[in-house]
């Protein structure tokens, strides 16, 4: 009874213990000279605590070479910097859970380095990569061929399978980053 009374009273007094989470952001550049075209990114702190994190993420062929026309090539995780995510459109958010966040790391691990790194553009590119880290966030996810070399397009297939579950985006860095109040800011992971 006593902690009903308590929770009661932090409840309306207006306290309520503060909530951490990872928020995991979706993004794409549809058409350019840089790569990765589909990549997310990872702010926030954890609930079981820890440093806040500001993170990208996004994959791609090691080489730019003609190579990656004819079949596999090398393959690295890539970490887009502020620079180039300004260039690049927010399609939509989803907080994970801390086990979620854990199978996200797991996935960039997984495809980095010690891991398999290899790049394919019809089957291990981009787009692959942020298929697979929407299904580790709990999305559903529908890899439909002809979508799978779009990353705005596969992206904006992503948000509406999963509307009600995710936050909508849909705008330009530059608005994205107005619309939260702050500079966006990505640090290397630690």
């Amino acid at each position: 009874m006593m902690r009903w009374c308590a929770a009661l009273l932090l409840v309306l007094g207006g306290i309520v213990p503060a909530q951490a989470a990872v928020t995991i952001t979706f993004w794409s550049q549809e058409f350019g000279q840089n790569f990765p075209h589909a990549f997310f990114t990872l702010a926030g702190t954890p609930d079981s605590g820890g440093p806040a994190i500001s993170e990208s993420y996004g994959f791609t062929a090691k080489a730019l070479t003609p190579a990656i026309l004819m079949g596999t090539v090398g393959g690295m995780i890539d970490r887009p910097k502020p620079k180039y995510i300004a260039g690049s459109n927010a399609h939509f958010s989803v907080v994970l859970s801390d086990p979620q966040y854990a199978a996200i790391r797991s996935l960039v691990a997984e495809w980095g380095p010690g891991g398999d790194s290899h790049y394919n553009l019809n089957r291990r590119n981009c787009v692959h990569f942020v298929a697979e880290a929407a299904r580790r966030a709990g999305l559903t996810v529908v890899e439909d061929k002809k979508l799978m070399k779009k990353p705005r397009s596969f992206s904006q297939s992503l948000e509406a399978a999963n509307l009600g579950r995710v936050t909508v985006i849909e705008l330009p860095a530059k608005d994205y980053y107005a619309s939260l109040g702050a500079p966006p800011v990505v640090v290397p992971a630690g």
